[in-house]
C-alpha cells in the first residue's frame, strides 16, 4: 500500500492504494475505506478482502488514524454479501494463504484497536449485514435495507451472522432474522439496536464521518483500550468468539456436502425457485 508524501495538510484527503474493489483515503484522522464494486452491488469477492484486509492493517499500524469509516460505492448497495459468481467458479479458492484469518471482507473477524463506523448507504444483505454486525457503530441511510436471507439460498449466515445477532439484538428477533431471512427496513434496524441512527440518503457520510470525528477528539490511546476492552481483544483475537467461529466452519462444512446447498446455488445460478429436499 502507498501513500503520498503530504500528510501534514489534514484538509485534504490522502488517497492510498489498495486495488480497483476497495478505495481507501485519510481525512484528517479519519480513514475511509470504500468496496468500489457498484456494479456489482459492491458484492465481495477476492479483492475486497485483499483491498479491505490491506487497508485495515494500515489503519492499525499508522497512529495518525484514530477511526475507520467503511462504505460503499454509489448509492444503491452498502453490500450485497458474497459475489456468489465468483464463488460458483472458485474465485474465493484462489485467496491468498493468512488472509484467512481477516474473515469475510477482510472484515469480519478482523480485530483492529480503532473504532470501526459503517455507513450504510444501501441494501446490505447477507455478509453486508454481517460487516455491520461486525463493525463498533453505524449509521445507515433512511433508504438501507438490511437483513440474513442465506437460508433462502441453502446457506447459513456463516461470516458472523449465525451468533453476533443473537448478540447484540434481542434474541427471538434475531431468531425471526436468520430463520425467515425477510428483509428489514431501516426504521426497524434502528428500533432493535443493529444501528445507532437513521438520516437522509444524502448525510449518511457526512453524519458517520462527523461521528468519527467526535471520536478523534478524544485522546486515542484511552479510546484504543476501551475498545479492545469492551470487544474482549486480546492481540487482535477476541477469545470469546473462538467458539462459534469453530462451530460454524464445523456446520458450514456438513452443509456444503448436502444436496439442498447444491440446489440453493444452481436455484440461483438459473433464476428459479429452489427445490428442497431437507438432505
Amino acid at each position: 500500500m502507498t501513500t503520498a508524501t503530504n500528510r501534514a495538510d489534514t484538509s485534504r484527503p490522502i488517497l492510498l492504494n489498495c486495488n480497483d474493489a476497495v478505495t481507501a483515503e485519510e481525512i484528517g484522522h479519519v480513514f475511509l475505506v470504500t468496496i468500489n464494486r457498484p456494479e456489482a452491488r459492491n458484492a465481495v469477492n477476492p479483492d475486497v478482502i485483499r483491498g479491505v484486509g490491506r487497508a485495515l492493517e494500515h489503519a492499525e499500524e499508522c497512529p495518525g488514524i484514530r477511526a475507520v469509516v467503511i462504505t460503499g460505492s454509489g448509492d444503491k448497495a452498502f453490500c450485497a454479501g458474497a459475489d456468489l459468481k465468483s464463488a460458483a467458479v472458485g474465485a474465493f479458492g484462489e485467496i491468498p494463504e493468512g488472509m484467512e484469518q481477516w474473515g469475510f471482507a477482510g472484515f469480519v473477524k478482523h480485530h483492529i484497536s480503532k473504532p470501526t463506523i459503517a455507513a450504510i448507504n444501501g441494501f446490505a444483505l447477507g455478509g453486508g449485514t454481517e460487516i455491520v454486525l461486525a463493525s463498533d457503530l453505524a449509521i445507515a441511510s433512511s433508504e438501507a435495507v438490511f437483513g440474513l436471507p442465506e437460508v433462502k439460498l441453502g446457506i447459513f449466515a456463516g461470516a458472523g451472522g449465525a451468533f453476533r445477532a443473537g448478540q447484540q439484538v434481542p434474541k427471538k428477533i434475531a431468531m425471526e432474522m436468520l430463520l425467515t431471512g425477510q428483509p428489514l427496513p431501516a426504521q426497524r434496524a434502528l428500533e432493535i439496536g443493529l444501528v445507532n441512527r437513521v438520516v437522509p440518503p444524502e448525510e449518511v457520510l457526512p453524519a458517520a464521518l462527523e461521528l468519527a470525528r467526535q471520536i478523534c477528539e478524544n485522546a486515542p490511546l484511552a479510546v484504543q483500550t476501551t475498545k479492545r476492552i469492551a470487544n474482549g481483544i486480546t492481540d487482535g483475537t477476541v477469545e470469546s468468539d473462538q467458539a462459534d467461529w469453530a462451530r460454524s466452519e464445523w456446520e458450514a462444512q456438513k452443509l456444503m456436502r448436502s444436496t439442498d446447498f447444491m440446489e440453493g446455488m444452481r436455484a440461483f445460478a438459473e433464476k428459479r425457485a429452489p427445490q428442497w429436499q431437507g438432505e
